[in-house]
């Protein structure tokens, strides 16, 4: 009898054991059952906290370009491809040229409109004044009310723009598209800058050039007449610009020009890219053009593996979603941003290692009882699935190779 009470007490012991330890360790949702195989699983090496009370910037959105003057312009079908946040892409931004005669103004129009329709924010880029107003290729000082004046009109004809830049890449030379000093950019801000029609967005050079950036931003009647800073990322890793009181946008970049769109390890590179700008604290990623082959939709109309990695942000990380706190850089070959939107909280997540990994994840400031899942991989293109959380912890498997997308619910 004594060893039948003394086996009971055993098992109530190592049952109770069990039950503390489900109740303690953080939830675990397993998308698939392939995902579980021990052999594939990568050991966590760190928490992702989630801050949601500690905001960043103002997320103005993601987008890409479409050149008339270089390419013929996106069909009706593409347009819903790039800017539907339902059945496309979701890029909330359009990124236009400036043409350099006003009888060009009216054609991209159409594009433009589908974009608005949509909710997507448009920006336009002047690469040259008209010639007359130009030497060489400077802009003449005599000449910057009559350009504040073509901005003007092209902005009317198009039925306005989000934002206006006057120079695209100044500082670079021998492109054919006007060069001017971060000076002289900022004297015709400083100058016309009100009259164009919209708001400013410069000075929009080459590298991100800080240095270029803070000398164009010490004009202070500039820097009063700017809205927002833009700048292009080439040869350059994305980093902070620090404290200079303007949002930043990141209006212009592709990665490889030479590989298909659907070519898994450079949409990779650019999901890697999209997290860099986002954790350096820029408002905005543009990538250049929309459609090409090597592009988020291609010359068939097809949406790319890269095209359904900037929707893993478009779709789901929408203008005016504040960007909040959150551990970038987790776990080996993991990276984290985290955004909410009034009760709403998203986190996107780069999984750059080749084995699954589970991360774990610690939430404060914000309440969530579950979320729904979205994840693109080399097979599967947003492929979704939802799951529950209790307590200010949980954690997840994420597939090898992939970019993850997870929204309360």
């Amino acid at each position: 009898m004594r060893k039948n009470l003394w086996q009971l007490a055993c098992l109530v012991l190592l049952f109770a054991g069990c039950s503390k330890n489900e109740n303690t360790k953080p939830r675990t949702t397993e998308p698939t059952p392939d995902q579980t195989r021990k052999a594939q699983t990568t050991a966590t090496t760190g928490t992702a906290a989630i801050d949601a009370a500690t905001e960043q910037q103002t997320i103005q959105g993601f987008g890409g370009a479409s050149i008339l003057t270089w390419i013929a312009d996106l069909t009706p079908t593409q347009r819903t491809e790039a800017f539907s946040p339902t059945s496309g892409i979701g890029m909330s931004i359009l990124r236009v040229m400036v043409p350099t005669s006003s009888s060009n103004f009216a054609a991209e129009k159409p594009t433009i409109d589908v974009a608005k329709s949509y909710g997507a924010k448009v920006i336009a880029t002047a690469w040259n004044a008209p010639s007359s107003m130009m030497t060489g290729v400077n802009l003449n000082t005599a000449s910057y009310a009559a350009y504040a004046a073509h901005l003007n009109s092209y902005n009317t004809a198009v039925g306005g723009v989000y934002a206006i830049s006057p120079f695209n890449e100044p500082n670079l030379s021998g492109t054919g598209w006007m060069e001017a000093t971060a000076t002289e950019v900022a004297n015709f801000v400083a100058a016309q800058g009100s009259n164009c029609g919209a708001p400013i967005m410069a000075p929009e050079p080459f590298n991100m050039d800080q240095t270029f950036i803070n000398a164009y931003l010490s004009n202070a009647t500039a820097k009063s007449k700017t809205s927002f800073v833009c700048g292009h990322i080439y040869g350059k890793t994305p980093y902070s610009l620090g404290s200079i009181g303007k949002s930043v946008w990141m209006t212009e970049h592709f990665t490889n020009s030479s590989v298909s769109g659907n070519d898994w390890s450079n949409a990779m590179n650019a999901a890697k890219e999209i997290h860099d700008c986002m954790a350096a604290g820029y408002a905005a990623y543009t990538w250049w053009y929309i459609r090409r082959s090597y592009g988020p939709i291609d010359e068939s109309s097809n949406i790319t593996k890269l095209g359904y990695v900037m929707a893993q942000y478009a779709r789901y990380v929408r203008p005016n979603y504040m960007k909040v706190s959150c551990t970038a850089n987790p776990s080996t070959g993991v990276y984290v941003t985290a955004y909410k939107s009034g009760s709403t909280l998203v986190l996107v997540i780069v999984n750059q290692n080749t084995a699954t990994t589970n991360q774990v994840f610690s939430l404060s400031g914000i309440t969530v009882s579950g979320f729904n899942r979205y994840y693109t991989n080399s097979s599967s293109n947003l492929a979704s699935n939802s799951f529950s959380v209790s307590g200010s912890s949980f954690n997840i498997n994420l597939t090898p190779s992939s970019i993850t997308t997870l929204v309360s619910n």
